[in-house]
């Protein structure tokens, strides 16, 4: 694809697709941000590709058509790798337990965890869509490090006050409400008080039937 890195004033966020269960998470991202207009930085890790192929039956090329750019994991060179080139920020979706590991580390071997050491160290905003469950200790430990670092970590849970329908509503609302940290409004995410009433405005509700 072309390398638009020059629209300086189009907002940028970077995505990373790593090889953890859920990519659901990652290519409901990239759909998000081409709706919303904010160009989309793509880095898949080299595992990514037989997620993709599991869970969603696409090719790396079908998920690269999805992306305004695409960045080779090997590319240590490219423009996200830099601190000088602005974004808002990135979102790693879902994150490995490994990529999760090697960030906290700060000893990045690929474009993908280099791109998210550097979004830590300009102080933006990146979110680590975690996928792993039971945790242990150490995942534990390595999650406070990297929260204590700048990171935000959100592990894609269902929010069933939004009374989802279907997986792909639970999906969209995970990834809207990620979105939500970066000041970008998806419009499929139901809000409480909004689109959802609150508890009180229910008992007040029924109060006056």
């Amino acid at each position: 694809m072309t390398d638009v890195s020059k629209t300086v004033d189009r907002q940028r966020l970077a995505v990373g697709i790593t090889g953890a269960s859920g990519v659901v998470y990652g290519l409901r991202t990239l759909d998000a941000l081409r709706e919303l207009g904010v160009e989309s930085h793509l880095v898949l890790s080299k595992s990514a590709a037989l997620t993709l192929a599991q869970e969603a039956g696409l090719s790396v090329a079908e998920v690269n058509a999805k992306a305004d750019v695409v960045h080779r994991a090997a590319d240590v060179g490219a423009s996200i790798a830099s601190g000088s080139f602005r974004t808002l920020g990135m979102i790693i979706a879902p994150c490995s337990v490994r990529t999760m590991s090697e960030i906290a580390t700060g000893v990045t071997s690929s474009l993908l965890t280099r791109a998210a050491d550097v979004t830590l160290k300009e102080r933006r905003t990146l979110v680590l869509m975690i996928r792993e469950t039971p945790l242990h200790l150490g995942h534990l430990r390595t999650m406070t490090k990297l929260a204590e670092m700048g990171a935000v970590i959100a592990p894609p849970l269902p929010a069933f006050y939004a009374k989802p329908a279907s997986i792909a509503e639970m999906v969209d609302q995970s990834v809207g409400r990620v979105l939500d940290l970066f000041d970008l409004s998806w419009r499929p995410v139901k809000r409480w008080g909004e689109d959802l009433p609150s508890i009180g405005e229910t008992i007040t509700s029924k109060g006056e039937g």
